[in-house]
């Protein structure tokens, strides 16, 4: 095999020059073949508040610029032992949310015949149901992660079912998930009512809120997570929302209370042992971002992940 195609050597090529692809790797037909890449979704049109998620691909790439080979918390070199791609972004249409939805899952199922695993950033977290619809086609129901502020399981917004606040009903409805695997993280705020918990309990999910994170500390979070999960073909979906405003305010439901960066991404960290069949990074809203603050946490967030799917497919060569 030949050695993969990294970053853009920032020695030689400023890091604020070139190609803005994410942490400045190569896009796909640039290379001959691919274990990992990173697509946008640029929608925005399932949002209940603030729009503005369809800029999120490009903003978040952007603030990669920065990130460097070698991550030393996992002691690994992600793009020196795997081939990761920058995919460009899916072509989805603003006007038709079922459209924008058939397109994501054609584009991703496409993508998925070239590459092992697939990153996706958002984009509002409508995204979700079509990912969701391409992975469980190729591994059945699958452990959903979901790291949010919000349960998102609603039913419907002013009667649409499709929209980001819904796309995990929708996806235990149609039998994507395991409903014995899975499990929201960093959940908290005010709901419309508490059969809001009793029915997102019965579409199977477990909760760990971000009051309990703060009560029993995150080693007791990890816990309770992989515990949860066990050993089932895992999907981690996280809304940046799930960050205390003080970290992403740049987003489209910001709630008081949040987690920090520095936790998510230890917990991110302790997944290095599932079996992952793929992720999404969604909600960034760039112009609620100030200094790139949201970007810069979406973006190491992304990283983390593709480390993390780099070690998983690097350990069965």
């Amino acid at each position: 095999m030949t050695a993969p195609l990294g970053p853009v050597d920032a020695s030689l090529n400023p890091r604020y020059a070139g190609f803005a692809t994410f942490a400045r790797l190569p896009r796909l037909e640039d290379v001959d073949r691919a274990d990992i890449a990173v697509v946008g979704g640029p929608f925005d049109s399932g949002v209940s508040y603030r729009p503005g998620t369809r800029f999120g691909p490009s903003h978040v790439r952007e603030s990669s610029r920065l990130l460097r080979p070698y991550n030393p918390a996992q002691d690994f070199s992600p793009f020196a032992r795997t081939q990761v791609v920058d995919a460009g972004d899916i072509a989805l249409n603003p006007f038709d949310i079922a459209e924008a939805v058939e397109e994501t899952d054609r584009a991703v199922t496409a993508l998925g015949e070239r590459v092992s695993r697939i990153v996706t950033i958002g984009g509002d977290h409508t995204l979700a149901l079509p990912l969701l619809r391409s992975v469980a086609r190729t591994h059945g129901p699958v452990a959903v992660l979901h790291f949010d502020a919000h349960l998102d399981t609603w039913d419907t917004y002013f009667g649409a079912p499709i929209t980001h606040g819904t796309p995990f009903r929708r996806a235990s409805e149609e039998g994507l998930i395991d409903m014995t695997a899975s499990c929201h993280v960093g959940t908290r705020g005010p709901l419309y009512d508490k059969s809001d918990l009793e029915d997102d309990a019965r579409l199977g999910f477990s909760i760990v809120t971000s009051e309990a994170i703060e009560e029993h500390g995150v080693d007791a979070a990890i816990e309770r997570i992989l515990t949860r999960i066990g050993d089932a073909p895992l999907y981690v979906s996280i809304d940046i929302d799930v960050l205390d405003p003080a970290h992403a305010p740049g987003t489209g439901t910001p709630e008081a209370g949040g987690l920090t960066s520095r936790e998510l991404l230890r917990i991110l960290r302790n997944l290095r042992d599932m079996n992952i069949v793929g992720a999404d990074v969604v909600e960034v809203s760039p112009a609620y971002d100030h200094a790139q603050m949201t970007g810069i946490a979406a973006s190491h967030v992304v990283y983390e992940l593709i480390t993390l799917l780099s070690m998983q497919i690097d350990r069965t060569r």
